[in-house]
């Protein structure tokens, strides 16, 4: 079963991104959880890289996410995969704006993520009519990232991580997993409280800096997470901890190979409370919600 929030807590789960409302209550009748299509605006990352660099490529797939179930969009423009090279600022901006102005004005209804740890990114992104911030660094590498929502009245997706961008993937030494996850990301609630963000996600960073035994773990406590009073967000999708479990390390299965996998570990974090899953493949797995969803109140 969804691990509820308390009544105290529960106007942190309806959030407000810039006039567009969502319901993140975890067990809301109307839905088991919003779907964040991605949107890769980038040459080289890890599943989709290069299909979706052109304008009118992105507005396409954004017109074929929306119509198979999804109602947010995550525009990306620099891939977190391991090796990639970083993007500047300026280069960022120039793939991710053009695109972000275009979907809003195509699809106005359409909530639109920016999926950057940059400030300026971020403002451009905000200007050009996105409505939320996803940090991967849970603005540790720019904390005045808060500022910048907080200007725009735009919600934060606080992502753990450890390192540095380029090195987000690597594997530090964890003295207490779960502690350091949940550590980690009370300090940057207080960082975008401190800022007057009004409305934060959080997430557990899959496939950020963790073995594969770990990334599951934290999936399977996601209600434990919930506890610091805000949504989660589950980012599953096609990472190489599902390639490696369904394969082995030094073998693991190829992102086009990981779907089953995906909603394998998907359910698990739907059942602990999740209530925004971030996804490749939005048909399936709207499908594969609308199911559980049904069966769970049936």
């Amino acid at each position: 079963m969804s691990h509820a929030p308390d009544d105290h807590s529960a106007t942190r789960f309806v959030i407000d991104a810039r006039g567009h409302r969502l319901d993140l209550r975890p067990g809301a009748p109307d839905r088991g959880a919003h779907l964040m299509g991605i949107l890769n605006t980038t040459p080289d990352s890890f599943s989709d890289g290069g299909q979706f660099i052109t304008v009118d490529a992105a507005v396409s797939r954004t017109a074929e996410m929306l119509s198979e179930g999804a109602s947010i969009i995550d525009i990306g423009g620099e891939s977190t995969r391991p090796g990639a090279d970083p993007v500047g600022e300026q280069e960022e901006m120039d793939r991710v704006v053009p695109v972000i102005r275009a979907i809003a004005e195509r699809f106005p209804d359409a909530v639109l993520s920016i999926d950057t740890y940059k400030p300026s990114v971020a403002d451009a992104a905000l200007d050009a009519g996105a409505h939320i911030v996803n940090d991967v660094t849970g603005l540790r590498q720019f904390p005045e990232m808060a500022d910048v929502a907080a200007t725009y009245g735009a919600p934060v997706i606080l992502m753990h991580s450890a390192g540095a961008p380029g090195h987000l993937t690597e594997r530090p030494d964890y003295e207490d997993l779960e502690a350091d996850v949940f550590d980690t990301l009370r300090t940057a609630i207080h960082r975008a409280q401190e800022a007057g963000v009004a409305h934060i996600l959080t997430d557990p960073g899959f496939g950020f800096g963790k073995s594969v035994a770990e990334n599951l773990q934290l999936v399977n406590r996601i209600d434990r997470l919930l506890d610091l009073g805000y949504p989660v967000l589950a980012g599953i999708s096609r990472k190489s901890a599902i390639g490696k479990l369904l394969g082995t390390d030094a073998s693991p299965v190829p992102t086009g190979k990981r779907l089953y996998g995906t909603l394998g570990a998907t359910a698990v974090a739907l059942l602990r409370g999740a209530t925004v899953i971030r996804t490749h493949d939005v048909r399936p797995t709207a499908e594969f919600l609308r199911t559980m969803h049904a069966t769970l109140n049936s």
